[in-house]
């Protein structure tokens, strides 16, 4: 797979360890401020099984996901299940505050 994504691939990611043991991604979000991303299995953030790594280590693992590589900073993804379309949202921060 050529490399997409606008973050190189040895750039950290936020993740979880589902995700990491072979979990589908679920929601994948690409922050404006920094454009850093993460790739969670879509239940509820779980900070004793948050995961910081490479984007390849994720990508080596979940191929898919390139299909979201040109996904906007300030963006989300979520889909489903595996092999679901992905439905992207511009991501209102201010809102949840």
């Amino acid at each position: 797979m050529s490399w997409k994504f606008d973050q190189a691939p040895n750039v950290a990611c936020i993740t979880c360890r589902s995700v990491m043991e072979g979990q589908t991604v679920l929601v994948a979000t690409h922050y404006e401020d920094d454009h850093s991303w993460a790739f969670m299995d879509g239940a509820p953030t779980n900070m004793a099984t948050a995961l910081v790594v490479a984007m390849s280590e994720v990508l080596d693992r979940h191929p898919d996901l390139g299909e979201i590589a040109s996904l906007p900073p300030g963006w989300s993804a979520t889909r489903v299940a595996a092999g679901k379309p992905w439905s992207m949202q511009q991501d209102d921060w201010d809102s949840e505050a």
